[in-house]
């Protein structure tokens, strides 16, 4: 199932993609697509809807993200081997984790706002994990059980910030709108093998990554073990699991955003974003 979110900054909606492509409004079902609908019970119900006999959203309405009330946004830094080469960068041997604030969650199709004194903006592709169900100390084989699905991410990062101005890699990743999610959540019934799926992003129609999640160091399942030992995942919970190369900070010379830039990006059966760079 594809779930989503419709509908002006601050007043989206519930929603399904059905079969067609249409968005089928799921307002007489649940009151949002936030953490009481994740675990698997909940999620085996809406499975079950005839979608066909909701009402059909008109248009083209803006999208959210997919999940509201979010508590955490947890990223993995350094997750593939070719983006940790490109970085020069040796390859780690335990994840790397920093946190972007739920503040810079934006919906997958919103303009990215050129945050004041940046000046290396960059753009990483990425696929996310949400949580479903609370997660405490989980094994490798038990984790992918307590997720609800995954969704596109663009990680946006300014990398003055994040590498030049001292301190942790968060500095870089919080300012506002530098977190496209979306622009579905798909169950994790409906994207079988997340350990092979595409990932790619093009900027101005020029591909720059082209990936593929069979080639992260660290897998979908050992992060959220991983990050259970640390911390308590709750239902709706994000994970972004990092980006393979091709990032601007890579280039010879490097590439930065700029505004009027459009970046278009996707995953293997989650769906594609687009966003223009604006002042």
């Amino acid at each position: 199932m594809k779930l989503l979110r419709y509908g002006p900054l601050g007043q989206e909606k519930p929603g399904a993609l059905d079969a067609d492509g249409n968005i089928r409004d799921l307002s007489s079902v649940v009151t949002d697509i936030g953490a009481d609908v994740l675990g698997p019970e909940k999620l085996a119900r809406l499975a079950k809807l005839d979608l066909s006999s909701l009402p059909i959203v008109p248009g083209r309405p803006r999208l959210g993200q997919p999940v509201a009330q979010i508590g955490k946004f947890l990223a993995i830094g350094l997750n593939y081997k070719d983006h940790a080469a490109e970085s020069n960068m040796p390859e780690p041997g335990e994840p790397v984790i920093f946190m972007k604030a739920i503040s810079c969650l934006a919906g997958p199709h919103d303009n990215v706002i050129v945050p004041r004194n940046s000046l290396k903006m960059d753009w990483e592709a990425e696929i996310g994990i949400v949580i479903g169900s609370k997660c405490q100390y989980v094994t490798e084989a038990e984790a992918l059980d307590h997720v609800a699905g995954y969704c596109v991410v663009n990680d946006v990062s300014e990398r003055h910030f994040q590498l030049e101005r001292g301190g942790t890699l968060d500095k870089g990743k919080s300012f506002d709108t530098l977190g496209p999610v979306g622009p579905w959540l798909v169950t994790r019934d409906e994207v079988g093998d997340v350990q092979a799926l595409d990932i790619w992003l093009e900027l101005n129609g020029e591909r720059m990554q082209d990936g593929n999640t069979r080639n992260m160091i660290f897998s979908c399942a050992r992060i959220v073990s991983y990050l259970s030992e640390l911390m308590t995942l709750m239902p709706g919970d994000i994970i972004t699991t990092g980006t393979p190369a091709g990032v601007g900070m890579g280039m010879k010379p490097p590439r930065f955003l700029k505004k009027g830039d459009v970046m278009t990006l996707g995953v293997q059966k989650l769906g594609e974003q687009r966003q223009t760079v604006a002042a």
